[in-house]
């Protein structure tokens, strides 16, 4: 009896010690992360007692903002309910499919290979700590692989279970290290901080979860995620009862609670509010204010308001280049807020409008919205077709650079390949630019192309029959070997067709002594 006792006191013993050597570890961490820069802090404020200088009072305010950063990651995974999201009914496919869009701009290097099986296959839980999960481990993935490669989403349902996993051809994770992940402040990435994973650990065992890791070094990593599936049934979207500021007017509602207003937006756009302050420096958009302006011209039905305000808000996203998933799921977060604050603008306001009413109002506002969007739409890719139709011209201009050497004589550089499409550029540069300057002498300097196929030299002999009709004697120069040798076997020449010279310097002296 006492050995059996003996055997409970000393597992008690080491699950004690466990627990202690996992609070020094993130205590270790914690000074770790937290020290750095509040002795960088301490340093310029030193500085700022010999100096009074401006830059050391912004390095120092950036350096206390990353150790309260590294505080609140600390707080939300310790304590992530402090969130007060309801538990809702959670189709993953959905959710992953919008989490992918998010990383457009990575789509030109790695591949997104998706498999998202067993649609309708729910799970119940917090919805933007679970996009927080996959957004992070989307995020890890796509920084694992350093230049090209591919990543592998899968979705699938069991009979208990619902499945998720998120395979990437990165550089791996080593095999002695696989036990640390989720652990506080440890991390394999250079700058990382390691909270992200821990979060993502939290948050599925809180959910009654399973993640597995499997990976190896320059082979990838496998993230496999398991939940239960929801036992309760489907529900519509639970109502939201607010403390807000009552009011007679809807706008002057929605004046008076707009803090309230931004503070439920940020909580419905769990991906977007960690990209306000970026937003705002790159494009100078405040997306708060924004969306508290587009509210006010929805519910006073300004429709021509609304058109202008999406045309201006689409080119300006379109003229930074920033995601437009992250809009898309902004004016979501909008429209859900809005009805929420609609509601309770009723209920405080013990209206007892009729059906017809309320449909009214649900189509008048859903429209506008609507339109927005389209509108939106409509602008952004309209400025980005004029961008690539102008980018397009001033390359192909560029392409063929015709430089003036003296009123009726120009030069033509030809640098790299020219393929037909470039062969099209040509022809209609120098047949509009000499009838446009006059030009009597055209040298064309091609000591610089690398490549030309057989039927491009073709178009070039033709480009140079009308050169002569139109009263203008071609040049060629610079003719290397290897295209020489290309023109014999297919039996092309210049001949007739261009004079030709061995190098440019050559053409000109013989150009200018004739002159």
């Amino acid at each position: 009896m006492r050995e059996k006792e003996g055997s409970i006191d000393n597992k008690r013993n080491e699950t004690h010690l466990s627990h202690l050597a996992s609070v020094g570890q993130i205590a270790a961490g914690i000074a770790h992360e937290v020290k750095n820069p509040l002795t960088a802090v301490k340093g310029f404020l030193q500085l700022l007692k010999e100096r009074n200088e401006i830059k050391y009072i912004e390095i120092a305010e950036s350096e206390l903002g990353n150790a309260i950063d590294i505080l609140q990651n600390l707080l939300h995974v310790s304590k992530p309910d402090l969130e007060d999201e309801p538990y809702v009914s959670i189709d993953l496919t959905v959710e992953l499919e919008s989490l992918t869009q998010l990383f457009q701009d990575q789509m030109y290097r790695v591949a997104v290979h998706k498999d998202l099986r067993d649609p309708g296959s729910y799970i119940f839980g917090k919805r933007n700590q679970l996009k927080k999960v996959f957004f992070n481990l989307l995020k890890n993935a796509f920084e694992a692989i350093p230049e090209k490669g591919s990543i592998h989403i899968e979705h699938l349902s069991t009979e208990n279970e619902v499945i998720v996993r998120i395979r990437d051809t990165g550089v791996g994770i080593p095999q002695e290290k696989l036990n640390m992940l989720g652990t506080p402040f440890f991390t394999t990435k250079e700058n990382g901080t390691g909270m992200g994973l821990t979060l993502v650990f939290s948050v599925i065992y809180q959910h009654n979860g399973s993640i597995d890791v499997q990976s190896a070094e320059n082979a990838g990593t496998q993230f496999t995620i398991a939940f239960p599936k929801g036992t309760r049934s489907m529900k519509l979207k639970e109502v939201v009862y607010l403390e807000l500021e009552a009011a007679t007017d809807l706008k002057d509602f929605f004046i008076a609670n707009r803090n309230h207003f931004e503070q439920r937006l940020l909580l419905e756009a769990v991906n977007v509010r960690d990209k306000i302050d970026e937003i705002l420096a790159i494009g100078n958009i405040d997306l708060l204010d924004n969306a508290h302006k587009l509210v006010l011209f929805i519910i006073e039905g300004k429709e021509y308001e609304v058109i202008a305000f999406a045309k201006q808000e689409g080119v300006t996203w379109a003229k930074h280049s920033l995601t437009l998933a992250f809009k898309l799921e902004w004016i979501q977060a909008v429209r859900r807020v809005l009805w929420d604050f609609l509601y309770n603008y009723d209920r405080m306001s013990d209206r007892n409008d009729d059906k017809e009413h309320y449909y009214s109002l649900e189509k008048s506002i859903n429209q506008l919205i609507d339109l927005f969007l389209n509108q939106f739409f409509i602008s952004y890719s309209q400025f980005k077709d004029d961008l690539i139709r102008a980018q397009r011209e001033m390359v192909a201009d560029l392409s063929v650079p015709i430089i003036p050497l003296t009123r009726t004589t120009s030069i033509l550089p030809l640098i790299g390949t020219i393929d037909g499409f470039r062969a099209n550029a040509i022809e209609d540069k120098i047949i509009a630019q000499i009838g446009h300057d006059r030009i009597e002498t055209l040298i064309v300097d091609l000591s610089g192309v690398i490549e030309m196929a057989p039927d491009v030299v073709k178009q070039l002999i033709n480009v140079f029959d009308g050169i002569q009709m139109m009263g203008c004697r071609p040049i060629v120069t610079g003719l290397r070997p290897e295209i020489v040798k290309m023109m014999i076997r297919s039996g092309l020449s210049f001949e007739q067709k261009a004079e030709t010279k061995g190098t440019l310097q050559q053409a000109l002296v013989d150009h200018l002594t004739a002159h």
